[in-house]
Order: structure tokens, then sequence, then C-alpha cells
């Protein structure tokens, strides 16, 4: 299945480029915090697999600052195959550094994301590459049978709704870190905070063809979730930021101004309608009830404060686009694809 999204080029600023891609090499990136039992047998299954691919893999362990052992694991293995690399941060610093650190080292053509926590089955890795070459930038896998508590799984589906409705990029498992993307997909999108889930929304909004396949998902055997209910709330309002950033990265004056325009008229001309009035009760020297004065006066504040909100909604737009002007020769705010050959 393949989904495209016409929405606005979503304005990024890349740090320093990847490594040039290799195009028989598949970089398998694996956030990991406290997963020291999982590592094992994870790799084990990825060798088994790749044994049966006719491309090279790479795996890069990133340890987001565990306490349990996880980077001594991480050593011994990567003492025992060059096919293991591993990072490990000072302290931890979130799924979406650990996922960028692994980017910027990945040396593959093709990049693939999963959890250390063996749920993700490697088995479906050749299901990933048949549908990049399909014709797909992104593959997004979906946990049609998931295997989790179920306060896990109905907010997720909840959120999944919400997402589709908002970005207009309509997946079932947006949550899933089971991904695939071409390499120069991670040229263009760079993800900070924890918008790691958004990277597929943020791939098309560059006009790349994102997709999902259905995967088989299992039972954790080792350690525990790090499912946490503030990461729900943190999803809803990464998914704001990411609502505005594709909407309006490079314009923020259209939505800032819009709003501020609508804020100022309406203000004015509140100003005006309850000024009328009392000016008139003065002029023609008549008392107004009391409620009614009240009520004037109340409206002439709400009007004047609504003048005052719409004057910064208009200011603060303006400096949003001096930020977006001063930064726009770092990127490009199109992306392509091919190029027509060129003779010397």
């Amino acid at each position: 299945m393949c989904l495209c999204v016409s929405v606005p080029l979503l304005f990024i600023v890349r740090r320093p480029a990847m490594p040039d891609a290799d195009p028989g090499l598949v970089s398998l990136v694996i956030p990991v915090l406290n997963e020291r039992e999982s590592l094992a047998p994870l790799f084990a299954e990825i060798a088994e697999v790749g044994r049966g691919l006719d491309v090279r893999l790479e795996v890069i362990f990133i340890d987001d600052g565990s306490t349990d052992g996880s980077w001594e694991a991480i050593r011994e293995l990567a003492a025992t195959d060059d096919r293991l690399r591993g990072i490990r941060f000072r302290r931890n610093f979130g799924k979406a550094a650990a996922l960028q650190a692994g980017f910027d080292a990945a040396r593959g053509a093709v990049v693939m994301t999963l959890d250390a926590d063996l749920q993700d089955d490697p088995h479906e890795i050749p299901n990933f590459l048949a549908a990049l070459r399909g014709g797909l930038d992104v593959v997004c896998g979906w946990k049609k049978v998931r295997l989790d508590p179920w306060h896990k799984v109905f907010p997720s589906r909840v959120f999944n709704r919400l997402v589709g409705w908002m970005t207009g990029l309509h997946l079932h498992d947006h949550n899933c870190g089971f991904k695939a993307y071409r390499a120069e997909v991670l040229r263009e999108v760079e993800i900070y905070g924890e918008l790691h889930r958004f990277v597929p929304i943020l791939a098309a909004a560059r006009g790349f063809k994102v997709g999902e396949l259905v995967i088989h998902h299992r039972r954790r055997k080792f350690g525990r979730s790090k499912y946490r209910w503030q990461r729900f709330v943190k999803g809803f309002l990464d998914l704001f930021t990411v609502h505005f950033l594709t909407k309006f990265g490079r314009r923020p004056q259209h939505v800032l101004g819009s709003y501020g325009l609508g804020c100022g008229c309406g203000g004015l001309l509140g100003m005006l309608l309850f000024g009328v009035v009392l000016v008139a009760a003065v002029s023609l020297h008549e008392s107004l009830p009391a409620s009614l004065a009240v009520f004037c006066l109340a409206g002439l504040a709400a009007s004047f404060a609504g003048v005052v909100l719409g004057g910064q909604l208009l200011a603060t737009g303006l400096v949003a686009e001096l930020v977006v002007a001063r930064k726009m020769t770092e990127r490009e705010p199109f992306s392509i694809a091919e190029r027509t050959p060129t003779k010397d």
C-alpha cells in the first residue's frame, strides 16, 4: 500500500551529511535502554536473517544511558562480529537522540529501525526490503495483532486516528518502532525531542512515498516496558508541533497573522460597538441599567484585549518570518528525486 501526501514542504536544518550510502548494505539502528538480556538473542536472529539476504547487514546499537550492563553486552558482541557497532551516550538523552546518532553513523543505502526488546521480529526484514524495492521510500510496520496491554493499545489507536486526521497521512501504527527508510530520506529529515514517531510524516511532507506493512509482533521476554502515561501526553503535544511545522514551517505569518488580524479586527469592531452605546447613553443624558453598563464596559475591555492580542500575534509572525528568512539558505525548501544526465 502506497500513501502519498501533498502538503507544504517542511523546512529542516540538517547537520553535516551522512556518509556516502553503500548500495549493498542495510543498516539496522537499534536504540537500547536497559535491555541487556535481549541483545545477544536479538543479534543472533539478525545474523540468521542476514545469511538469507542478497545484501550485507550492519547493526548499530545505541546505548541511551543504560544502567543494567547493556553497554558491556554490546562491547562483547562487537568484539566477536565486525558487523556490529556500538555507540554509548553519557546519559539518557531519549529515543529520538539515539535514533539520530544511529542515522548519522549508518552507512547503508537502506536504514531500518527496530526496538531492542525482541518484540520486533527480525524475520520481517526481507519484507521491508521488498516493499522498498516496490517503490516506497519509507515503510512503517503495522502491529495488526498487537500483544501489549490494553492501556497501551487503546490510547495508541486513538492517537493514530488523530494523527491521520491532522496530517493527512493515514497509517495504522505511527508509534511502531519497526521502520525502513531509504538513506536519502534521513539526509533531509532531522529529528529532535520526541519527534521520532513522526519521521514518516516529515518525510511525506517533503514528497517521499510512505507506506505500511503488516508485521509479526511478539510478547516481551525480558525487562520492563518503557511506556509511561507521560508519553501519551507528549505525543499529543508533539503532534501539534509537527502539524504546525508541516503546514506553516516556512510561512508562520500566514497562521499567526491570520489569527492576529481576526483578533484585531474583532477587537476594533467590538470597541466601536460598545463605545457607540456608551457615548450615545452619555450624550442623551440617559442612564443605562447597571447590568447593561457592566456588560458594555466588560465588552469594551475584552475588545481592547483583542486588539492588543492581535498586534502581538502579528508582531510574533513577523519575527518568525525573519527567523525563517535568515535560515532559508541552510536548507532548500524542496526535495529533488532525480536529475537528467548532463554532458560535460
